[in-house]
């Protein structure tokens, strides 16, 4: 794992004054990493005032439904949904949020969403009431057409459906998934690739939940090409089930960097995987690593 420094700094993220965009990016992250410790902070941005924020703390309050905190997502959640004053897109993400649990802990939510004065809400509310909750989308199926088949333009769907299904999708298919991923990477406009990326970074976490190395490669590569930060999923996927090889990757983009924010979880990820592997300084590619740059990247005080 990324480890509790990497949590604790990317709540601590969340909760600051930092632009929306860095505040999404960090909810965004942890709904990747599922860690407990993140739900309170995603149930006080639920109330931000900026709907991204808001919308990304709604998928990661989401992650805890089932969990055994789950009654307190499931409060904030149906808050958003009830709240009149809340923007339209907002209440029904809260609502799409809702979906996963059972039929009989959302008759009641439907039934008084079904009063409300917007039409939009009880339109959605009729098309989920009847006979319990409506026919979902199918994270998996979606998956497998974007593996087989090709990927639709919306990185943000792709995503979304990755955390929804990552733990249950064929680790081969999730691997091509990644394949096709990078190349939509490289035929997109700056402007636009970041959202790849953040897709492609999701996947990988959803490889290394499941213990599986296939991704690994591709892990490296980015890293070694690296020119500017990554979404740090990818640095949570190496924290996992990244190797030796991965070490000097890893030290490159750290020697590389001038961003103090990438170069503390890069040192994470060295130490997570120093430790896991049970590395030493004797280690070839620690000594390799030792004689090229001096010392392995430091792990930064708390």
């Amino acid at each position: 794992m990324v480890g509790a420094r990497a949590v604790d700094r990317l709540v601590a993220l969340v909760e600051s004054d930092a632009a929306p965009a860095a505040r999404t990016a960090a909810l965004r992250t942890l709904e990747a990493i599922a860690d407990l410790r993140a739900l309170d902070a995603a149930l006080r941005a639920i109330r931000d005032a900026d709907e991204r924020v808001a919308t990304a703390a709604i998928a990661l309050a989401r992650a805890f439904l089932r969990g055994p905190r789950g009654a307190f997502a499931l409060d904030r959640l149906a808050e958003v949904a009830f709240d009149q004053a809340r923007g339209l897109r907002l209440r029904l993400a809260a609502m799409e949020s809702l979906t996963d649990l059972p039929a009989s802990t959302l008759k009641p939510l439907w039934k008084a969403l079904g009063k409300d004065p917007n039409p939009e809400i009880r339109a959605q509310v009729a098309a989920r009431a009847r006979g319990g909750p409506s026919p979902s989308r199918d994270p998996l199926e979606e998956l497998a057409a974007a593996a087989e088949h090709g990927l639709a333009d919306d990185p943000e769907a792709l995503r979304q459906a990755i955390v929804d299904g990552g733990a249950a999708i064929a680790l081969p298919l999730a691997h091509h998934l990644i394949e096709r991923l990078r190349e939509r990477e490289a035929s997109e406009p700056p402007g636009r690739r970041a959202d790849w990326t953040r897709t492609r970074a999701a996947a990988h976490v959803a490889l290394a939940n499941r213990g599986s190395r296939l991704g690994v490669y591709d892990l490296r590569e980015s890293l070694e090409a690296a020119t500017a930060p990554l979404p740090v999923e990818f640095l949570a996927a190496v924290s996992r089930v990244g190797d030796a090889s991965c070490l000097e990757a890893i030290a490159t983009a750290h020697q590389r960097s001038s961003d103090d924010w990438w170069r503390r979880h890069l040192a994470d990820a060295f130490h997570a995987i120093v430790t896991r592997e049970r590395m030493t300084r004797r280690h070839p590619v620690m000594k390799k690593i030792q004689r090229r740059w001096g010392i392995p990247p430091a792990r930064p005080a708390l």
